[in-house]
């Protein structure tokens, strides 16, 4: 099939935590036979912090982020099989959204891809013209970054037709063990951006186990924490590419993930950092949210943790020969049951059935 994406960025993890979410599902979709065209807006300094160029597997349109550029992209939507608008592009998102239902083809299959299903849809409980749901009617199906079944049942009370999961995953192609770097030597660390709905929660998990464990060293790695106060065995880093996110990921004892407030009240909605993490053999900490059995298994495969105090109890218990034997059971489980190999098979069904359906209507 023709799909036609309006996403954020495939081509910058700058402030964009889903860059490698797309690239990972994107490509696995490109090599099951479709075509791909990414369009994603010249906004927030994105392209001036490219991880990667135009990659092989999807043309990638870049568009100014002005009204003019808007509808330049819109107009190619008539000329897809499959349209869809991804959640939180930054720009434009409202025009985009009703631009594509306006723009696809009668016959063409039209796709709300939510990577903030959680934010979303408080969004839309605080918001009865919200545009999704105002949209959700018109849509063919709704595809979902996580949330397991709260979110499915939140959204087809909403009125989606349809609502899926996709999962993060391991991106084969990308993350692998790598040897140590020692930019990256420490404990622990962290790599997130600096949001409003993380920080309280950083602050629990992170900062605190770091002032609990004064003699141990913490790694901080991710936009906006420059003036964020700090214990001072925590070293911040700011942003770090894509193309490093392995050796961050392997050389320390131990890696922490910390969900959002949003996604970790719903439960079942992985970050992306903890599947690279897996996929370069690193020993994971993660908060505890609901569903991490689905994906991983607590205390073989990764380490759950309530609270700070759980984090540096963890942590002084450690030693490297218990982080290694965990990163290696983690990527042993990745491997074979999440990568975006299998989540795409999800996709192509999804997209095959609701084709089937259509062409079955029309007959």
């Amino acid at each position: 099939m023709n799909i036609a994406f309006y996403g954020s960025s495939l081509l910058s993890a700058y402030w964009n935590g889903a860059a490698t979410y797309y690239r990972g599902i994107l490509r696995a979709m490109a090599e099951r036979g479709h075509s791909i065209t990414f369009y994603e807006p010249d906004a927030f300094d994105r392209q001036q912090h490219r991880d990667i160029e135009p990659p092989v597997w999807a043309r990638v349109v870049v568009w100014p982020a002005t009204p003019e550029g808007l509808a330049s992209v819109l107009a190619e939507a008539g000329a897809a099989d499959v349209v869809i608008k991804a959640s939180g592009v930054g720009v434009y998102d409202r025009e985009l959204l009703e631009g594509i239902l306006s723009h696809a083809r009668g016959d063409a299959l039209k796709i709300f891809w939510d990577v903030d299903a959680a934010a979303t849809l408080d969004e839309m409980r605080r918001d009865a013209a919200h545009p999704v749901r105002a949209a959700l009617p018109l849509l063919d199906m709704v595809f979902t970054y996580g949330g397991g079944p709260p979110v499915v049942e939140a959204y087809r009370g909403f009125g989606a037709r349809d609502c899926v999961p996709v999962y993060n995953a391991l991106d084969l192609t990308t993350h692998v063990p790598v040897p140590p770097d020692p930019r990256f030597a420490c404990d622990l660390a962290f790599l997130a951006n600096r949001l409003p709905d993380r920080e309280a929660r950083v602050e629990a998990f992170f900062l605190r186990a770091a002032a609990l464990l004064p003699h141990r060293s913490f790694l901080l790695g991710g936009n906006g924490w420059e003036d964020k106060s700090m214990p001072p065995n925590v070293r911040a880093i700011g942003h770090v590419g894509t193309a490093d996110h392995n050796a961050f990921n392997a050389t320390p004892l131990a890696v922490l993930n910390v969900a959002r407030d949003s996604m970790a009240a719903v439960g079942f909605s992985p970050a992306t950092r903890v599947f690279e993490a897996a996929g370069a053999a690193a020993c994971l900490i993660t908060d505890a949210w609901e569903g991490i059995p689905m994906f991983l298994e607590p205390d073989r495969e990764i380490l759950v943790a309530r609270d700070g105090q759980d984090v540096a109890e963890h942590l002084a218990a450690l030693t490297p020969a218990r982080a290694r034997e965990i990163g290696a059971a983690a990527l042993e489980r990745v491997r074979h049951e999440h990568t975006y190999e299998l989540r795409a098979v999800i996709v192509d069904r999804e997209l095959h059935r609701l084709a089937e359906t259509r062409r079955e209507v029309a007959a």
